[in-house]
């Protein structure tokens, strides 16, 4: 079994995790999936099976990545999080610290956000799935703390790198404010609410 490196680490946590995690929320609605993840009998899933799941679970990463790129992308950006001018020029003298800021930052955005998909999936099968017109308890409280944490951990890992990124990649005309701080980390430390305003991304507050 090939060995999880830091290359194929990001398609593990990005892709493979949040997509098993949507096949597990699935299996609540489908017998079919159910059978796909416990196995066809009490032995357990065989090593097809291992095999033929984990294809799957890549193509459900790959779908809620998708609607993670239309939904979350979206909200982020509407919501504070705005959309740098890059100068794609400038890649080629900065790539290393580029490849090193996406694997630090966006692979865990990813992550992150996808999960958010992939965790709404699971609780919104789990209340269907026979418990639609129950009253909300402990489990839905569990499962809206958790798509929580991970959305705050996507909108800050997102804005982290935005903000890294645009001090290599800063287009001409925001080179001023790169070096005035205005786009780059703050050189002073921010009060209670700048630093609220800046973990959540909130321009205008």
């Amino acid at each position: 079994m090939k060995e999880v490196s830091s290359k194929n680490f990001g398609v593990l946590i990005a892709y493979l995790v949040p997509g098993f995690t949507t096949l597990w929320g699935a299996s609540f609605l489908s017998e079919t999936i159910h059978l796909w993840l416990t196995g066809p009998s009490s032995d357990g899933p065989t090593v097809g099976g291992f095999l033929y799941v984990t294809l799957a679970a890549v193509a459900a990463g790959l779908t809620v990545s998708t609607i993670r790129w239309v939904v979350i992308d979206t909200l982020h950006h509407h919501t504070g999080i705005r959309r740098p001018q890059w100068d794609f020029a400038r890649m080629q003298q900065h790539f290393d610290a580029y490849d090193r800021l996406e694997h630090n930052h966006y692979i865990y955005y990813q992550a992150y956000a996808n999960m958010v998909i992939a965790m709404t999936v699971v609780w919104g099968s789990w209340r269907i799935s026979g418990r639609f017109l129950q009253p909300p308890g402990g489990t839905d409280v569990g499962f809206v703390l958790l798509i929580a944490i991970f959305f705050a951990g996507s909108r800050d890992t997102f804005r982290k790198f935005y903000v890294r990124v645009s001090n290599l990649l800063a287009a001409e005309q925001n080179s001023d404010r790169d070096a005035h701080g205005k786009v780059g980390d703050a050189t002073q430390a921010p009060g209670l609410r700048a630093r609220l305003r800046d973990f959540l991304g909130l321009s205008g507050w």
